[in-house]
């Protein structure tokens, strides 16, 4: 399974909802579809995928000889597969052995909500990875101190999610190029640490084009998703768990936001269900056999 899953929208920020509540995704000129409608559109580019690999895109159950691929929302937690454009297979390490889970939490322009993620990963141990934007600089600068030296220990990572998350696809090279070099910059003056070569592309859109600029700058591991804890939007309590029961299981690269406090409640939760099912939470680097530079 790849990509996109559960009930955030694909921008994995705040968006609307359709009719009868359903989640809508927000598109650059910030026109809404329903979640009903983009698995219609996706499912037109199914035969487009069958016939190729999108390079380099790390998902958490990789084909022997071929990588995952950047995917749409599914209905029951099974990605949808977006239409790449067919390239050369490349070949992905496989997740360690046991029960691994990558936990990964994007943007953070909520100094709380950071503030509670790092200290969640000071006081368990918990191995995570962050995918900040550096727009959002004064939410993280507070905890750096907290986060080098659990980067230095290999317990916290920190991976490219671009300096404003812009939607790439529909921005020309230099400014998507601009877009990774400066959140790279910032997060190697800010955390001491690179963030190659994992990146994931805002509203988790990609194409073979962005790709190369990516790679040119260093980031070949395009990362999507395989669960999510819905929270792109402000969602209760009991949705969150829920969405915690759901996808939090072995194998899987699991996506939430450091933008609603909702979660700031459930750390606890969340602990226990990782520890009662016996999964290991590991960053990018565990997951995929990869060390910092």
């Amino acid at each position: 399974m790849w990509g996109t899953v559960g009930g955030d929208d694909v921008d994995g920020s705040a968006g609307g909802t359709g009719q009868g509540g359903a989640p809508r995704v927000r598109m650059p000129s910030g026109a809404g579809l329903s979640r009903r409608s983009v698995v219609t559109m996706l499912g037109v580019g199914l035969a487009a995928w069958l016939s190729g690999w999108a390079e380099g895109t790390v998902s958490a159950s990789p084909r022997p000889g071929g990588p995952g691929i950047a995917a749409g929302p599914g209905r029951d937690g099974s990605a949808i597969a977006a239409p790449p454009t067919p390239v050369a297979r490349t070949q992905v390490v496989p997740p360690p052995p046991g029960k691994p889970i990558a936990l990964t939490i994007d943007d953070g322009y909520a100094p709380q909500v950071v503030a509670g993620y790092v200290e969640f990963a000071r006081r368990t141990g918990v191995h995570l990875t962050f995918g900040p934007n550096g727009t959002y600089a004064s939410a993280w600068a507070p905890q750096a101190g907290v986060l080098r030296p659990l980067i230095d220990a290999g317990q916290v990572q920190i991976m490219n999610h671009t300096f404003s998350h812009r939607w790439l696809t529909q921005i020309p090279a230099g400014r998507i190029r601009e877009e990774l070099e400066r959140n790279e910059q910032w997060i190697a003056a800010t955390f001491a640490t690179t963030s190659r070569p994992y990146w994931r592309p805002p509203f988790g859109a990609h194409n073979a084009a962005v790709d190369a600029v990516a790679r040119d700058v260093g980031f070949t591991r395009p990362v999507m998703w395989t669960g999510s804890y819905g929270d792109s939007t402000v969602v209760t309590p009991q949705f969150l768990l829920d969405q915690a029961r759901r996808y939090l299981t072995a194998g899987r690269i699991v996506l939430g936001h450091a933008n609603h406090p909702t979660v700031l409640g459930l750390f606890d939760q969340i602990s226990s269900i990782i520890r009662d099912r016996g999964l290991q939470p590991v960053t990018l680097d565990e997951f995929f056999g990869t060390r910092r530079r």
